[in-house]
């Protein structure tokens, strides 16, 4: 009972957060889209020049506006009191109902032995910063789950040999771009969602996106011995899954 107290509790709280984040964009700053998009493009324009003394102004520059702009919005206030107010909720319910430690004799129970787990490095990390891609000599294959910042990323199947059985792919990514190279005899199944940007899955292009998912797989995906599933997410970027 407590459990489903405490989910319909921060469903409500998620639902308040919604509905005071429109009402902001509706009625009391509704510049906020246009401030959170100029700074994204500031953010992604100076990545591509952060060499350079002024792609290095942009960037910073970026997300320095972009702090700016959700400190000063109305919903990340509330989430803030809210947050206050639950921890005083919970306070205040420790005084009434303090807890009771009571001791527990327990049968002794046989103890198994520790199971052995085999440890590999993967060759992508979370990074909140950068460029990553595979090697460009030949390597061992491992399945990617990632979650990146700004940066792009690129897998490249020329130079490794893919396991019998399903390849699995997972990239979260808020600003950047996502390149996937696979060989013309694997089939492929993919799940893309995106805000803004694009998706060129070998002939199919969708140029345009916004706040879209799509949903792709080769014919016979379901019936290969040797397939790839890819689930990439982007906040600002584009996907380009092509053959090799």
């Amino acid at each position: 009972m407590f459990k489903n107290t405490k989910n319909d509790y921060v469903g409500w709280m998620v639902l308040m957060g919604v509905i005071i984040l429109l009402l902001e964009i509706l009625f009391f700053n509704r510049g906020l889209i246009f401030s959170l998009f100029i700074s994204s493009a500031m953010i992604y324009l100076g990545r591509k020049k952060l060499t350079k003394k002024r792609g290095k102004i942009l960037f910073f520059g970026g997300i320095v506006f972009t702090l700016i702009s959700i400190l000063n919005m109305l919903t990340f206030k509330f989430i803030l009191l809210a947050i206050l107010l639950h921890f005083f909720i919970q306070y205040l319910k420790s005084k009434r109902n303090p807890r009771k430690m009571q001791p527990e004799f327990k049968e002794p129970v046989h103890i198994q032995q520790k199971e052995t787990m085999i440890s590999t490095k993967p060759f992508f990390e979370n990074h909140f910063l950068g460029q990553q891609k595979t090697p460009n000599s030949v390597y061992e294959w491992n399945d990617v789950n990632i979650q990146t910042g700004i940066g792009d990323c690129v897998i490249d199947f020329s130079y490794t040999l893919l396991p019998q059985g399903e390849t699995v792919i997972f990239i979260r990514n808020m600003i950047g771009n996502i390149q996937i190279l696979i060989p013309y005899e694997t089939e492929v199944s993919i799940h893309h969602s995106c805000v803004v940007g694009s998706a060129n899955v070998f002939e199919n292009h969708s140029s345009k996106m916004f706040n879209q998912v799509i949903q792709l797989k080769t014919p016979g995906y379901e019936n290969a011995e040797q397939k790839v599933k890819i689930f990439t997410t982007l906040l600002v970027g584009n996907l380009e899954v092509s053959r090799i």
